[in-house]
């Protein structure tokens, strides 16, 4: 279960889900405990990332260890150090296997081996053949072991309902396979599976009233470019601050988004009016540095920079085409000056993207007539 266990690592600008749990690796002839990485990309990172059959590899070899002979040495990092006396272990290497799959399902939205065994059910329920029986037992014991005992979520009777109805009358289930299912047991579990199917098709759906919660566009970078002139079809281009787009603001025209941000980040009006005229917004950001900023600007820059960007998608429509092409995608920016401004490979908090997917809401809105 990936419970609250969340990360993430970035990858060409797109952040990939991930989880982690805890693993031994085994380096020589010492155990470490560490945190095994597992992301929805099906890479796993078990000191250093590896595909799913190189961590299968990596399991068959013992480099990551589900075994540990006794008066082995183990430690954790700036924690602590001992020897394992009389060790217990619960995994095999086949059972971790299993168990990253399933987490490697639930990163990506798809049912797992439980998933797929209630599935299985299901289609034992509304035909009841010996055939669908065998596929839902199959799909029971494709569960990781470690996994079957709440595959129904039902904390009182665990799994007991499960291995009754896969079992079947006179069938072994798996926690007491010494006592054959009767038929009073099978008759009761057949009725639980009713009465739940009943009550999952009753309760409400618990689908955001509002819409999706993540967007189904794919991410689209905007990579830094090094235009210096308007260009026909700039395509993503167009989106860049420093895009040669003017824009007018309380009467003064900006030769671009950069030039006006800089401009206005200064106090003297001098100064202010160097930057406006500067050739390129590197000119622009270099007068600016040398200038003294305006009290407050730190706080207010995000309030400035939605406005510009107002300013520039409804002066020119043609750019807010572009922008409005992009769907609901997550606009990763790129801004090499500034961790700020920019995503800069997942380090940076993006802001520029996120004030773009703020001003492109604005732009569906007021098309739709909404607001």
């Amino acid at each position: 279960m990936i419970g609250n266990r969340i990360t993430h690592r970035t990858a060409d600008g797109v952040r990939i889900p991930g989880t982690w749990r805890h693993a031994f690796i085994r380096n020589g002839d010492h155990y470490y405990l560490t945190d095994l990485f597992i992301y929805a990309d099906e890479l796993i990172d078990c000191w250093g990332l590896v595909t799913l059959d190189e961590f299968e590899q990596k399991l068959r070899s013992g480099w990551v260890a589900t075994a540990f002979p006794d008066g082995a040495k183990a430690s954790a990092h700036d924690l602590a150090a001992w020897k394992f006396n009389e060790p217990r272990t619960w995994l095999t290497p086949e059972l971790l296997l299993a168990e990253v799959r399933d987490t490697i399902d639930q990163l990506n939205g798809r049912p797992d081996s439980t998933g797929r065994c209630l599935a299985a059910v299901d289609r034992f329920m509304a035909d009841r053949t010996e055939e669908n029986r065998d596929a839902a037992r199959a799909s029971y014991l494709a569960i990781p072991k470690t996994q079957r005992r709440y595959a129904l979520s039902d904390m009182d009777r665990k799994d007991w309902p499960l291995q009754v109805l896969v079992a079947g009358p006179a069938g072994e289930r798996e926690s007491r396979p010494e006592e054959p299912v009767t038929q009073e047991e099978y008759d009761s579990a057949v009725t639980y599976f009713e009465e739940r199917a009943q009550w999952i098709a009753e309760r409400p759906s618990r689908v955001p009233a509002d819409g999706p919660t993540s967007p189904h566009a794919p991410a689209v970078k905007l990579h830094h470019s090094y235009s210096t002139k308007r260009l026909d079809d700039p395509g993503t281009t167009g989106l860049r601050n420093h895009y040669l787009a003017p824009i007018d603001v309380d009467g003064v025209t900006y030769p671009s988004v950069a030039h006006a941000y800089w401009a206005l980040s200064v106090a003297d009006p001098q100064a202010r009016a160097a930057i406006t005229a500067a050739d390129t917004d590197y000119a622009a950001r270099a007068l600016a540095a040398d200038a003294t900023r305006r009290e407050g600007w730190e706080q207010a820059r995000t309030a400035v920079m939605t406005s510009l960007l107002r300013a520039k998608y409804i002066q020119h429509p043609s750019l807010a085409e572009i922008l409005l092409a992009t769907d609901d995608a997550t606009l990763i920016y790129d801004d090499a000056d500034s961790a700020f401004w920019g995503d800069n490979a997942g380090r940076g908090r993006n802001w520029t993207g996120r004030l773009l997917e703020l001003v492109r809401s604005e732009l569906h809105a007021r098309r739709a007539g909404i607001g």
